[in-house]
């Protein structure tokens, strides 16, 4: 019996923590399904494509093929090959390359999933090179490397017949190197700090564990467009604290040239930045736009309302969602103890709100999985950018919390960390760096402070109150004359009493 895969333990994204064999002693003991999505595909292109996998290092009886035919017409009928190798059809959804891989995994017999786009050649050893690291590590997801090259003249029995490797028989062939060598340069092969190595998946040639593909959610089907459907479920892996791998060996080649349809490529892509805007929450997608609510929010800050005043717990939420930071939700945790009309008082304050989530069944990481970033806080009121500046102090660590007078804590964790925490039984701080914050950045407004503010002020109205809370809205010169105008009415009835 082989190892058994287990959740990583590494910190950060370093991948070379893990314990793996070389290819030259590798024996496999899991069976992996080869999914292979599927439209149109000219015979000779899928011949070739299947030709290569008939020539790889790892037991034919220990791997399947699984081509899926995105209706095609006429229908997809396989080229005659000696390898193990069903057809499995589906509707029409546009360019379906998302639906595809889902329906794929679905009908994949083995939990070792490696994806393959129906115009690749694969190195001999690049099964192995994938498979080898699922043997060890159940949430991985291994990142392939590719090239295109141009055809003429191969076809599939100069694929089976060749003595050496396909990069010998393309060796005096034009060709365009794999894009991700400069993005795996500056991110150290992965292992960087960055958040940003999701960028490096691409769905013509990865591999994943088919229990962590469905953990993670598949691929999002709503994407039926050329375009970023792959960086958006590498984005999910990652933050869901999966590892992301670059495996060299891993090596496949595209059948024909990068210049081939590019402007209807990068048009296409284009076009789906808007999309993938809302679902990663990540600035190198999604560009700051102040006042612009996701669909997955960039921060979830949970207010711990339980055994704690209503007033207070409404104080404490309309301070977050009054700061700079719009990219978030709030969640009221509260048991309603010793108020029996807190939760309606919640739900009718906030209900409609959908930036405000009260009493919710399900815990932050369940509610919301892909978020980055996970805030937790008393029902305090703090003054200035609070999510902000909790960002600035986490810094590229994994988690960062203040103790403040009296007990309380405020904290910032990388989703990551929280996700993996949970498969593993471990602490997010052992997979990276812990701070320490200082409770005086947080610049708390202490709760007797806002009562002293409402119960002096003797002008109509509470005005002073009423100021204070107006210069936190300030935001532009034509607000400031605004507020002049209001504060100069205000003085105007008080001088005059009327």
């Amino acid at each position: 019996m082989g190892r058994v895969a287990k959740p990583t333990t590494v910190q950060y994204n370093d991948w070379r923590q893990v314990a793996v064999e070389p290819l030259d002693t590798f024996t496999p003991t899991l069976p992996v399904s080869v999914i292979i999505p599927s439209y149109q595909t000219p015979p000779d292109t899928l011949a070739r494509t299947l030709a290569a996998l008939e020539g790889q290092t790892y037991p034919r009886d220990m791997f399947e093929v699984v081509i899926v035919d995105n209706a095609s017409e006429p229908p997809l009928r396989p080229p005659v090959t000696p390898l193990d190798v069903k057809v499995v059809r589906q509707a029409r959804k546009g360019l379906g390359r998302a639906t595809s891989r889902n329906t794929g995994a679905r009908a994949a017999a083995h939990n070792v999933l490696l994806f393959l786009d129906s115009d690749m050649l694969a190195e001999a050893e690049w099964m192995a090179a994938h498979a080898k690291w699922h043997h060890v590590v159940s949430d991985a997801l291994t990142v392939g490397f590719r090239a295109h090259v141009v055809m003429d003249g191969v076809d599939a029995e100069t694929i089976r017949r060749r003595s050496g490797s396909l990069e010998e028989l393309f060796a005096d062939r034009p060709k365009d190197p794999s894009w991700v060598e400069e993005w795996l340069s500056r991110t150290g092969d992965l292992t960087s700090r960055t958040d940003d190595l999701f960028h490096v998946v691409v769905g013509a040639n990865f591999g994943i564990g088919k229990d962590f593909y469905e953990l993670v959610g598949g691929m999002d089907e709503s994407f039926v467009q050329w375009g970023l459907e792959d960086v958006e479920l590498g984005y999910r892996a990652l933050v869901r604290g999966g590892l992301l791998i670059s495996v060299r060996d891993t090596f496949a080649w595209h059948q024909g040239r990068w210049d081939e349809n590019r402007d209807a490529k990068r048009r296409s892509r284009r076009l789906q930045l808007g999309k993938a805007a809302h679902l990663i929450a990540h600035p190198s997608i999604r560009r700051r736009q102040p006042g612009r609510i996701f669909a997955v929010p960039q921060y979830v800050v949970t207010i711990d309302g339980r055994r704690c005043p209503t007033d207070r717990i409404i104080r404490a939420v309309v301070s977050v969602l009054a700061g700079r930071v719009h990219d978030l939700v709030v969640r009221i945790e509260t048991d309603a103890s010793g108020d029996g009309d807190c939760l309606t008082r919640l739900r009718d304050e906030f209900g409609p709100d959908p930036r405000v989530r009260v009493a919710p069944p399900r815990s932050a990481l369940d509610e919301f999985p892909a978020s980055p970033f996970h805030v937790t806080l008393p029902p305090h009121v703090f003054s200035g950018n609070l999510v902000r500046r909790l960002h600035g102090e986490l810094g590229d660590a994994v988690t960062a919390s203040a103790t403040l007078p009296g007990g309380a804590t405020v904290s910032i964790t990388r989703a990551w960390a929280l996700h993996r925490a949970c498969r593993t039984g471990k602490s997010p701080a052992d997979f990276g760096e812990a701070r320490t914050i200082s409770a005086w950045v947080l610049k708390r407004v202490k709760q007797r402070d806002v009562a002293a503010a409402r119960e002096t002020a003797n002008w109509p109205g509470r005005p002073w109150y009423h100021m204070l809370e107006r210069t936190r809205d300030i935001r532009s010169p034509s607000q400031i004359v605004s507020f002049a105008k209001w504060a100069a009415s205000v003085a105007w009835r008080k001088a005059t009493g009327s």
